[in-house]
């Protein structure tokens, strides 16, 4: 029941998702409410999915994952994307610690994020809309629960940059028992994506390995840059990790 609990309040806090009222919160739940970040990934993709899987019936693949892309961005309420954003504006503005925090924690948008976001979006659509059908269903059931995995991975081994910070009671530590919760959350649907033959072992290698590449790059700018990683930096692992994963499984597919 416990761990129950720990999984709807890691759903309320990465998405607008209503949770059940017995639930209740203690806020030392959220130390430990990250194991599940990859679990709520799966309810994201699967959310996506289902309205790319409608969508696809009656309108044109490109039409059909925008429809998909807006669902999971409602669903989230962009968090991730914002914290992309963010960390765009922030690393591409800032020629300081202190400065790039600062404009880190600016809830205005500036060029940086505006640019980085916009092609970000057209990047996933593009790659997810030049891949069949149930691809593009492997590639969402897959890529959101091991995107999420990856931010997992920085707080499993970096340090929280800010003294303080919205992420920080969810991201301040990670034990390694949590992280193998995440990952093994995060195995499951790949791991059933591979078996149902909607993604082929290649797609599934090239798309994680790319991912691997993205996540420790981010990891060491991050640390250059701030010292650890903050919630946005969490969101711009998740992002950026979830368009490279596509981008392996259609080089294979398309090749």
């Amino acid at each position: 029941m416990q761990q129950l609990r720990l999984f709807f309040i890691a759903l309320q806090f990465f998405t607008r998702l209503p949770i059940p009222r017995w639930v209740g919160f203690e806020p030392a739940w959220l130390h430990h409410a990250s194991r599940y970040f990859p679990a709520v990934g799966l309810v994201v993709a699967a959310i996506a999915g289902g309205v790319y899987a409608a969508a696809a019936l009656v309108l044109p693949p490109a039409v059909a994952v925008l429809l998909s892309t807006s669902a999971g961005i409602y669903a989230t309420g962009a968090f991730h994307e914002d914290g992309f954003a963010d960390s765009c504006d922030g690393l591409g503005g800032g020629h300081t610690r202190e400065r790039v925090l600062e404009i880190m924690k600016d809830s205005r948008i500036g060029a940086y994020g505006a640019i980085g976001i916009l092609l970000m979006l057209a990047t996933k659509a593009a790659t997810l809309a030049s891949m069949p059908r149930l691809a593009v269903l492997g590639a969402l059931l897959a890529g959101h629960p091991l995107s999420r995995l990856m931010a997992c991975s920085l707080i499993w081994r970096m340090e929280y940059a800010r003294a303080e910070g919205k992420a920080k009671p969810l991201a301040q530590e990670m034990r390694g028992g949590e992280f193998a919760i995440a990952t093994l959350t995060a195995a499951l649907p790949a791991a059933a994506v591979l078996y149902a033959g909607w993604l082929t072992a290649a797609a599934l290698a090239a798309g994680l390995g790319g991912m691997l590449l993205a996540t420790l790059w981010l990891a060491r700018k991050f640390r250059q840059r701030l010292g650890g990683y903050t919630g946005d930096c969490l969101g711009a692992v998740q992002q950026l990790t979830e368009a490279v994963f596509y981008l392996g499984v259609l080089a294979c597919v398309w090749n």
